[in-house]
């Protein structure tokens, strides 16, 4: 990233694989949901700050805009200011080729910035500016699927993408971020990477085959099983667990799911963040709810007998978006990087240092022929299959503050009982 020291030289170790042991995307992941993770107190005062100015002014959703007449008067300028998380983009010596081969073909100048820690608190930051019809600084953010990311679209904070100036979205991007239940149609927002969360266990304390979310309440597994501390993340895999797509779920739904995690809860070794895959290595936990970029850098950093897999009843799946605030100085800017970041060849330069699943599948030839990394291209945790794809469930939208309201007191119950 532009600014962010490396630690290591390119030639004595791979630099994704040195940010795994050292990093392990603490401020990547660990309040990704904000408010709704235990622990994410200040999250919640601050998403609650913002939503207490709502009264005070208008929302830019009463305020319509012509985004037809507004992207054919855009003018082209020569800056894009990007705000994203840390540890989110290939970088080597505190520079990315990626930006720099951008830069190179259109001559526009990117200010990096990765200055997201958390939704719920980045949200509380940007929307107060964006509500009082402020420009952020930014031209893209980037933001996960949840309550801020709702809240940014149904407040008119974004703007509507022409897509007729991403012909390569259309073209390379793979059919799992086309069209998400959080924004039908990529209406106002792209996918910069995603993610699963499975199962992972180590067959050093197993010796069965795992296939279910109902494999976390075998007893034979009591006071060794991980469980995340979002709630987001827990209410979903027991929803899973019980048969039901959480993307689609009810409050009734989510009542049941809670029971299920009630009577899990007794197995349960712990509510974690991130720190459960440093668990799971050590032997703390044998068996936990998992994210796959994790455990794709441990299985590549000395822990190659760690094992993930897809339930059979499914697997979750999250997106982080890239979006224009609605004010962006540079829109037209922030569309030129979108469709050029879905090329094969740089969302492979992007995925061969992240290691998240990589919205472009053209970009696993790339990563394998031309950056000759087979550990990345091979991996089915970066470049899965259409089956585990199909097996993919989404989270549920919130309708309105009080569902959100609702799912947090329900599963927050169940972590802090």
């Amino acid at each position: 990233m532009n600014g962010e020291p490396e630690t290591t030289d390119h030639g004595a170790f791979r630099p994704d694989l040195v940010r795994g042991m050292t990093e392990r995307r603490m401020s990547r992941r660990q309040l990704l949901r904000g408010g709704a993770a235990v622990g994410g107190a200040a999250a919640i005062t601050a998403l609650l700050s913002a939503c207490s100015i709502q009264g005070s002014v208008a929302s830019q959703a009463e305020d319509p805009v012509d985004w037809t007449a507004y992207w054919r008067d855009a003018k082209k300028t020569e800056t894009l200011n990007f705000a994203n998380w840390p540890l989110y983009i290939d970088s080597s010596h505190g520079k990315s080729e990626s930006i720099a081969l951008f830069e190179q073909a259109t001559g526009i100048r990117v200010d990096y910035q990765p200055v997201i820690q958390d939704n719920a608190n980045f949200y509380a930051t940007v929307s107060p500016i964006l509500r009082a019809h402020g420009a952020t600084g930014y031209d893209i953010v980037v933001m996960t699927n949840g309550w801020e990311l709702t809240e940014m679209i149904k407040n008119g904070f974004v703007a509507e993408l022409d897509h007729s100036r991403l012909p390569n979205f259309a073209a390379n991007a793979s059919d799992a971020v086309k069209s998400p239940n959080y924004d039908p149609g990529n209406k106002h927002s792209l996918v910069w990477q995603t993610g699963f969360t499975g199962i992972a266990y180590n067959p050093k304390y197993i010796d069965r085959e795992i296939t279910s979310w109902e494999d976390l309440r075998d007893p034979a597994f009591k006071g060794r099983v991980g469980m995340y501390s979002d709630n987001t993340e827990i209410g979903a895999a027991a929803l899973l667990a019980i048969g039901i797509d959480p993307g689609s779920s009810t409050p009734k739904d989510w009542r049941k799911a809670q029971a299920w995690l009630q009577k899990q809860r007794p197995l349960v070794a712990g509510y974690y963040d991130q720190s459960y895959i440093n668990r799971l290595e050590n032997g703390d936990t044998w068996i936990t709810q998992a994210w796959s970029g994790d455990v794709f850098q441990a299985q590549q950093s000395g822990f190659p007998h760690l094992e993930f897999i897809t339930p059979k009843e499914g697997q979750m799946t999250w997106h982080d978006n890239m979006m224009i605030p609605r004010q962006a100085e540079n829109p037209m800017a922030a569309l030129s990087w979108m469709d050029f970041y879905y090329t094969p060849k740089i969302a492979g330069i992007v995925e061969d240092y992240v290691n998240y699943v990589c919205p472009v599948p053209g970009a696993q030839d790339y990563v394998r022929n031309e950056l000759d990394d087979a550990a990345v291209a091979d991996s089915p945790l970066v470049f899965p299959s259409a089956e585990v794809l199909s097996n993919s469930h989404e989270f549920p939208v919130f309708r309105n503050y009080d569902e959100y309201a609702e799912w947090n007191s329900l599963f927050n119950a169940v972590i802090q009982s």
